[in-house]
């Protein structure tokens, strides 16, 4: 569900089914978080020692 590893919410010990959709629906889907990141975060400059020939 929204991109979460299977039994990220529902395998969690004493969380009834309306905390578990509660915490899906206040949670980020880790593929948006990603891109946001993609885009908005500056890109990191290349270590001259790792591309070296």
């Amino acid at each position: 569900m929204q991109g979460l590893a299977p039994g990220w919410v529902t395998v969690t010990p004493g969380l009834g089914r309306p905390a578990q959709l509660t915490a899906l629906g206040n949670g980020v889907v880790p593929q948006q978080a990603a891109r946001a990141v993609q885009l908005l975060a500056p890109p990191l400059p290349r270590c001259p020692r790792c591309t070296a020939p």
